[in-house]
């Protein structure tokens, strides 16, 4: 069931990586306002998509096995980026700060992208070191992904919803 391009789940959530770095390199390119409201909203769907089944699926299976405080930062970063994408989301490129919020926004994906790849500390080098059955693991994020990029489609998907954060206003 799972797109065969992807041996496992590391390299399922690598390509996902890898769009997104894309769109947000379309993004810092694009000069009308449409083009970049639409790479904006395809940036936010792809990566409240990918928070998603990283964090119902790929998180839970390696607490416990590999390190915690890893996880925990994983799950804060994530929060932090669903601030931002929810914020992108309800606004549009006329509104004061836009571009500089998908800024940001590509800046902590970076961040967290590389805290996920680093050779031999990162989570994912952790999580090949564990006994985890990688490709059941990316069959069951590959059925989530589609179901979810298929609600994206039809309903639209709900704003992003912090784990580990507690919003306060000011």
């Amino acid at each position: 069931m799972a797109e065969p391009q992807f041996t496992d789940a590391i390299a399922l959530l690598k390509a996902d990586h890898r769009k997104v770095e894309e769109l947000f390199e379309k993004f810092e390119q694009a000069t009308s306002a449409n083009r970049k409201q639409t790479l904006a909203q395809e940036i936010c769907v792809e990566l409240k998509v990918h928070t998603l089944i990283e964090e119902e699926i790929f998180y839970p299976a390696f607490r416990g096995l590999i390190e915690d405080d890893t996880l925990d930062e994983a799950y804060v970063e994530h929060d932090g980026a669903k601030v931002l994408i929810n914020d992108i989301e309800a606004s549009s490129p006329d509104d004061d700060f836009y571009d500089a919020k998908v800024k940001v926004l590509s800046e902590e994906i970076k961040h967290h992208v590389h805290e996920e790849e680093m050779p031999s500390e990162g989570m994912f080098a952790q999580c090949r070191k564990t006994d985890v059955d990688l490709v059941a693991l990316r069959d069951q994020m590959a059925r989530r992904r589609t179901e979810l990029l298929t609600l994206a489609k039809t309903s639209g998907l709900p704003a992003a919803k912090p784990t580990a954060v507690n919003l306060v206003t000011a």
